[in-house]
C-alpha cells in the first residue's frame, strides 16, 4: 500500500507546495544541535510561543496576522495564539491550539478538532493551550528551554514563551536562542526551494513594473501593481517589508515609502526609478531592488552611475565563497564605487586615501547586504564574539561574520546623492579635497541607484536567485519592446 501523501501548504494554481517535512527537519536539526550542546540536560523540552492576533489600537479590527518567525521555522503553523513543544531527547512534537468558544463558528467559521491540526501540520500530538501546564507536568521535563535573545539587527529581544503555571517548572532562557539562530542561518534544500520560488515570483513582478511604468503615473501605482502580481500569481498575501518606490530625488531616501513619504510622488520624464520590493510566501522572504529610467532610456549620467553600481555588484558576487569576510565584501563594493566615481569626474585623487577617510560611506551609507530567510533581515548577523565595526558604512552592515555555505544573502550596493551627507563631506577637509564640486552639482537631485539580488552561497561560489534584466542594454531592450520576453543569461547562474 502506498504511503499517505505528506501534508503540505499549497494555495492552488501555480503556487508552490511546501511539505510539512520542511518543519519536521528543522525540529530534528534543532534537537540534534541541542543534544550536542554542553549544559542541555537530559529530558529538556523546548517551548515556543507563536504570534498573537492583534487589533488596531483600541478597536476590534484585526490586523492581518503573520506568524512569529521562530515559531514558524519550527512548526509552519498559520493560525494565531498557539504554542509548540519539542522533546529534545525524542524529538516528539506537541502543538497547542486555542480552545475556541462556540461563537467562533458563527463569526469565524468551522471549529476544527485537535486531530485536524495534528494531520494538517504532521505533529505527534495536539492539545489545547489552556492545558499546557498539565500536559508539560506529565512529561516531567528536567527544564523548559524558552527563547530569549537579542536580534542583533533590530536590537529587539525575542518574546519568551509564558503561560499560566510556568512558575512550577525550572526554566532556562539562555541556551535555546543561540542554537536556534544558528539553525535558521543555514538553509536546508527545502528552504532553498521556497526562497527560489519567492525570488522567481518577485522577479516577475519587478519585470511587470518595468514594462508598465510611465511618466505621469504615481509611485504607489507601481507598489500596487507589484503587490497585485505577487498575490494573484504567487499566492503572496504579504510583502516582506514596506515597498520602496522612489523616483527622482526620492531614490536617495534609503527607506522611502513609510507613512511620512508613502510612495506618493508623480513619476516624471527623466526620473531614475529605484524600486525595492519583495514578496513573501509562507513567511519566506525575498528582497529585490531594480533601478532604471522611467522613460526606458538612460542618459549618459544615469548610465555612468548605474554601471558603476553594477560593476560593484558583479565584483562582489564573483568574490563570494565560503570563508570570505562579509566586511571585506562591503569594502570591495566601496572601492569599486570610488574608482568609478573618479572616472565620472565626481571624485579626484587617490582611491586608497579615499578609503582611509571612509569616503565611500558618503555615497553608500548602508551596508552591502544582509541575511535573508523567514525574516527579510534574517537573524544571525552578529553572534557572540563577532563585534560590529564602528566605521561609517560598516557600522550599518547587518552581518559581520564569515560567509558560510547555505547562507542566503542580499547583495545590494548603491550610489546615492543625499544632500545632507554631501554637504557634510564638503565641509570636512579630510573629504572635500577629493570632491569635484562642479561635477557633483550636476548630480544634485539625481536620487540614487541600488541593485539588489538575492544569492545562496554554494560550496565554491553562489547561486543567483534573482532573475531580472540587469545591464543597461538588457533594461533598455526589455522596456522598449512590450511583447518581447526577457531571456536572461544569468538566472540561477552559479558564480
Amino acid at each position: 500500500m502506498a504511503a499517505a501523501p505528506q501534508p503540505c501548504f499549497w494555495l492552488g494554481n501555480d503556487t508552490l507546495r511546501v511539505s510539512t517535512e520542511l518543519f519536521a527537519k528543522n525540529r530534528e536539526r534543532l534537537c540534534c544541535e541541542l543534544r550536542a550542546k554542553e549544559g542541555v540536560e537530559s529530558s529538556s523540552v523546548v517551548v515556543l510561543q507563536g504570534g498573537e492576533q492583534q487589533q488596531r489600537h483600541c478597536t476590534d479590527t484585526d490586523l492581518l496576522f503573520r506568524q512569529e518567525s521562530f515559531f514558524h521555522w519550527a512548526f509552519g503553523v498559520t493560525e494565531a495564539d498557539c504554542y509548540g513543544v519539542i522533546e529534545v531527547d525524542s524529538g516528539k512534537s506537541i502543538l497547542f491550539v486555542p480552545k475556541l468558544p462556540d461563537s467562533y463558528a458563527t463569526w469565524m467559521g468551522e471549529i476544527y478538532s485537535k486531530d485536524h491540526f495534528r494531520k494538517k501540520y504532521a505533529v505527534d500530538e495536539v492539545q489545547y493551550t489552556c492545558d499546557i501546564a498539565e500536559v508539560l507536568g506529565k512529561l516531567k521535563p528536567a527544564v523548559l528551554l524558552t527563547l530569549r535573545g537579542q536580534n542583533t539587527d533590530s536590537g529587539s529581544v525575542s518574546r519568551e514563551a509564558s503561560f499560566e503555571g510556568i512558575s512550577k517548572f525550572q526554566v532556562n532562557n539562555m541556551l535555546l536562542h543561540p542554537v536556534i539562530v544558528e539553525c535558521r542561518l543555514i538553509k536546508t534544500d527545502m528552504e532553498l526551494e521556497v526562497l527560489r520560488y519567492t525570488n522567481k515570483v518577485s522577479s516577475e513582478a519587478h519585470k511587470i513594473i518595468m514594462k508598465s511604468v510611465k511618466p505621469g503615473q504615481k509611485e504607489y501605482e507601481m507598489e500596487s501593481l507589484f503587490q497585485h502580481y505577487c498575490y494573484t500569481k504567487g499566492g503572496m498575501r504579504h510583502t516582506s517589508y514596506t515597498c520602496i518606490c522612489g523616483t527622482g530625488n526620492n531614490a536617495s531616501v534609503l527607506h522611502y515609502g513609510h507613512a511620512g513619504a508613502p510612495n506618493d510622488k508623480t513619476i516624471m520624464d527623466g526620473d531614475m526609478c529605484l524600486f525595492d520590493m519583495g514578496g513573501e510566501y509562507y513567511c519566506y522572504s525575498s528582497d529585490i531592488t531594480c533601478s532604471f529610467p522611467a522613460n526606458g532610456k538612460f542618459t549618459a549620467d544615469q548610465r555612468a552611475i548605474y554601471e558603476a553600481v553594477l560593476k560593484a555588484s558583479r565584483a562582489v558576487m564573483a568574490a563570494i565563497r565560503p570563508g570570505v569576510k562579509w566586511t571585506d565584501m562591503h569594502r570591495l563594493a566601496d572601492r569599486v564605487h570610488l574608482e568609478e566615481l573618479v572616472k565620472v569626474g565626481i571624485l579626484q585623487g587617490s582611491v586608497e586615501d579615499m578609503m582611509k577617510v571612509h569616503l565611500g560611506a558618503v555615497f553608500m551609507p548602508h551596508g552591502l547586504g544582509h541575511l535573508l530567510g523567514i525574516d527579510v533581515h534574517d537573524v544571525g548577523g552578529y553572534p557572540e564574539g563577532v563585534e560590529r565595526i564602528d566605521e561609517p558604512g560598516l557600522k550599518s552592515l547587518r552581518m559581520g561574520r564569515l560567509v558560510q555555505e547555505r547562507m542566503v544573502l542580499t547583495v545590494e550596493p548603491g550610489i546615492y546623492f543625499i544632500n545632507h551627507l554631501l554637504d557634510q563631506a564638503l565641509a570636512d577637509p579630510t573629504k572635500n579635497c577629493f570632491i569635484n564640486n562642479q561635477v557633483l552639482s550636476r548630480f544634485r537631485g539625481f536620487g540614487g541607484v541600488r541593485i539588489e539580488d538575492d544569492i545562496a552561497v554554494t560550496a565554491d561560489g553562489i547561486e543567483l536567485l534573482t532573475c531580472v534584466p540587469r545591464t543597461v542594454e538588457e533594461i533598455e531592450a526589455f522596456m522598449s519592446d512590450s511583447d518581447k520576453p526577457f531571456s536572461p543569461l544569468v538566472c540561477s547562474q552559479k558564480f
